[in-house]
């Protein structure tokens, strides 16, 4: 029976905290739509989460295309089939790398920075010291943050991974595999269809909102000072890059299961 205890005490807690990160989720999206609207700090998040990501992403999606493309070349040269590393690389960059590993680089730079800011806000009293100013936190501190990050992920995070990751595979192929540089672009442009880069910003979008909320959530309700501050921002990046993972599952499903 103490087995079973403690089973339940985890289901229940697991319950527990599924229903506030959804009550907390519901709360931001609502005040998104509701007035009054800060857009000075909703570009200023928009400007840190997008235009300052744009390096690591830019670089990490850049080699990741370079290693893809040595890979499949290795394996396909086992078959004879070299032919079909343009469409592979293309393919495996806008559906799953691209837009998965730009969301766990977002997670790991964003997530903790909201985390850790709104943490440090908490345990100095300023968002009480807000709510006694006659200004809702949600509508001031979260809201923006969840609209600007699902803004920027997919419009500027995602789409700049999946170009330069492409280009990646392109530069290395071209470059040290002997391709020849026309035949590879019109493999590329022929094979890609609109579905791949609907799915790509599809989850880029759902990423976006799950690397936001995990964030906010931890660093809006930490407690016990610096130590929580650190608890919290380690539990904002663990839970979004559980949620990216899941969440890519999920929408591949709805994308492709056919």
């Amino acid at each position: 029976m103490t087995f079973l205890a403690v089973i339940g005490r985890v289901v229940i807690s697991f319950l527990r905290a599924a229903g506030r990160i959804g009550l907390f989720a519901v709360n931001a999206v609502k005040n998104i739509f509701l007035p009054p609207f800060y857009p000075r700090e909703l570009f200023r998040q928009m400007m840190n989460i997008g235009y300052y990501s744009l390096p690591v992403v830019g670089l990490t999606t850049l080699f990741t295309g370079a290693a893809l493309a040595v890979n499949i070349y290795e394996g396909s040269a086992r078959f004879n089939a070299e032919s079909t590393l343009p469409t592979i690389v293309v393919i495996g960059i806008v559906r799953e790398l691209g837009p998965t590993l730009c969301g766990l680089i977002v997670a790991g730079r964003v997530s903790a920075s909201m985390a850790a800011e709104l943490g440090t806000m908490r345990v100095t009293e300023q968002i009480d010291a807000l709510t006694t100013l006659s200004t809702d936190p949600f509508k001031y501190l979260i809201a923006p943050r969840i609209l600007a990050t699902v803004i920027m992920m997919p419009f500027m995070l995602v789409l700049v991974a999946d170009t330069i990751g492409v280009l990646g595979g392109y530069l290395l192929a071209t470059a040290k595999l002997g391709f020849n540089s026309g035949n590879y672009i019109k493999s590329t442009v022929d094979f890609l269809e609109a579905i791949d880069v609907m799915a790509s910003m599809t989850k880029a979008a759902v990423f976006g909102f799950f690397i936001s909320l995990m964030g906010c959530y931890h660093g809006f309700n930490t407690r016990g000072g610096a130590q929580g501050v650190g608890i919290s921002t380690t539990n904002a990046v663990v839970s979004a890059c559980i949620m990216i993972l899941l969440s890519n599952y999920i929408v591949t499903e709805m994308f492709f299961s056919s």
